[in-house]
């Protein structure tokens, strides 16, 4: 049987990674399989960068494959901000008020028209000997003018996905699951997993 670790410390994220990719035949492992954790720094300059950070602090530590991703928002109107930042957009990780309310401010002005944006997402697979594989999804949308939606997290009360309008912070999880940048990420990974289950064999 392979065996993969999964890069996350979000039990609600583990369940949808195992989910989406159906690992019934593969032994998963957990930040609660471990006594110690590594954190990553995520130093990468792109989506894909730190997420093999991620990926790669795992597979060094504990010998075993790794699935990790790593996520953000693209505003068109500024330039692609915050992108990798997005975590970190207004200075204390994690902040999602703070966050939200700097993105405001920057829009502020900006009509509706140029309020383009994208939730973008990049999943790894890595393994020892170096085989990494990896999947891109996005959710197109634009920035509303004001936070509305007590479900989500993030800059999910700010976001309305295209032909919507509810931010995503007003769906259900199961609405936000079907059409989300990390959803369609791991879809995708899930497309390349058997070649994953190939190269474990031969390993």
């Amino acid at each position: 049987m392979s065996e993969i670790i999964i890069a996350s410390k979000n039990d609600g994220k583990i369940k949808e990674i195992v989910d989406i990719l159906d690992l019934r035949d593969v032994k998963v492992y957990t930040y609660r399989d471990f006594s110690s954790w590594p954190d990553a720094k995520e130093t990468g300059a792109t989506f894909y960068e730190n997420a093999l950070l991620k990926a790669r602090v795992l597979v060094e530590a504990f010998n075993k494959p790794a699935i990790a991703d790593d996520s953000g928002l693209e505003v068109d109107a500024l330039g692609g901000a915050p992108g990798i930042y997005s975590a970190r957009y207004a200075g204390e990780e994690g902040n999602a008020e703070k966050n939200n309310e700097k993105l405001l401010k920057e829009l502020e002005g900006v009509p509706e028209e140029k309020r383009t944006a994208r939730f973008r997402c990049v999943a790894v697979i890595l393994t020892p000997d170096g085989w990494v594989a990896s999947a891109e999804g996005t959710l197109e949308g634009r920035i509303g003018f004001k936070m509305r939606g007590e479900r989500g997290f993030g800059y999910d009360p700010l976001f309305i996905p295209e032909g919507e309008t509810r931010t995503v912070a007003e769906m259900s999880a199961d609405e936000k699951n079907k059409i989300s940048h990390r959803g369609k990420a791991f879809r995708k990974l899930k497309e390349k997993l058997d070649k994953f289950k190939e190269h474990a064999k031969d390993c």
